[in-house]
């Protein structure tokens, strides 16, 4: 947690055949990651935009509540959710 929100560690696979959130995956090195899935092609920053909407979406919250922090191109990503309201949490201890 921080005083905008909390961060939340992502392991991105971009041109999949589906936009979807796989669930938590423990590292080598001890940490735990959210696994995502887009369609998007990481290109010109479309990735990084379909895994924004698809955070959001899954989250209940608006898309500019979440902001990349970290791993622009790279498929290791840290984003800033905004809003770290009790329904927030909830939902994302239940995607993950």
């Amino acid at each position: 947690m921080t005083p905008e929100g909390f961060l939340l560690s992502l392991r991105v696979t971009p041109n999949a055949g589906r936009d979807i959130i796989d669930g938590a995956e423990a590292r080598d090195d001890g940490s735990t990651v959210l696994r995502i899935r887009v369609k998007a092609v990481p290109d010109k920053g479309k990735a990084n935009a379909a895994v924004i909407a698809l955070l959001a979406k899954s989250l209940g919250i608006s898309k500019s509540s979440v902001t990349l922090v970290s791993g622009e191109t790279a498929r290791l990503k840290t984003m800033l959710v905004a809003d770290a309201s009790d329904a927030v949490l909830e939902r994302l201890t239940a995607i993950a």
